[in-house]
This record gives structure tokens, sequence and C-alpha cells, in this order.
């Protein structure tokens, strides 16, 4: 099974001392060779920026290091085709995930994990769940 990080469980995995259940629960799944882990390029930036706002190098470092153990998921122009398809289908159907203002992060997350063939690993079941098939790592 492919797994694609949400930047919110990416978040628990980097964290130096914090949610010990979650960095458990990503390496067993990364010990388990049936599954591929994926760091999409989305949730690497949604992350990554928050790290360096608040200046935060351990978090920063973890980052860095995941990308040598696992796949990371580069954005395209198909993948940003299909996200803005996404993003005015849930809109059209009265189901919007963010402002009509907002970039849109859920529906370029919700095309990677499509294109990729991947279910998003998310705290926000609810709004990604609109677009793709979306767990929390519990229920992994």
């Amino acid at each position: 099974m492919k797994l694609i990080l949400d930047s919110n469980v990416l978040g628990m995995v980097c964290h130096p001392r914090k949610h010990s259940d979650v960095r458990l629960w990503f390496r067993g799944v990364l010990g388990f060779q049936l599954h591929t882990i994926v760091v999409p390029e989305l949730a690497d930036y949604e992350l990554r920026r928050k790290l360096l706002h608040i200046h935060s190098p351990a978090s920063l470092a973890a980052l860095d290091k995941l990308a040598a153990e696992t796949t990371y998921l580069p954005l395209d122009t198909p993948t940003m085709r299909l996200a803005a398809e996404l993003w005015a289908s849930v809109r059209s159907r009265g189901l919007p995930t963010d402002s009509d203002e907002a970039l849109g992060g859920d529906a370029i997350l919700a095309a990677q994990a499509l294109r990729f063939g991947a279910v998003v690993v998310t705290d926000n079941t609810k709004h990604l769940g609109r677009m793709v098939e979306a767990k929390t790592w519990r229920e992994l």
C-alpha cells in the first residue's frame, strides 16, 4: 500500500519530543516492506516553511532525513491540473475544503495521491475524504 503523508502527520513524525506514538507507528510502517511511505512536495513545503519560521533545526533535520527513507513526490503540471478539477468539483457540490482565496492545498494533495495511487494519511479525513481515500494513522 502507498501511504502519502499530509503535512500534519509529517509534522508529528518530525517533532523531536512530542508525538512518540506517531513516530513509533511511522517506524513500524517504514520497516514493513509492503508499504511505501510518500512525502509529497506540497506537505514538505507546508511543514518546511513553518519550521523555518519558528527556527526548529531539529525538526528540519528530521524532515531532511526523511528524503532518504521515503519516496519524495514532486509536483507536476498534470497533478496541478487535476487539483484544479478537484477544487472546482467540491465547490460545485457545495463541499469546499477551504476559502475561495486559499491556494487549495487539500485539492493539490488529493491530486498527488490520486495520480500516485496512494491513501492520504491525515488528521483531516473529513475534508480530504471528499476527494480521495484518506485515513488517520491510527486506522492503518
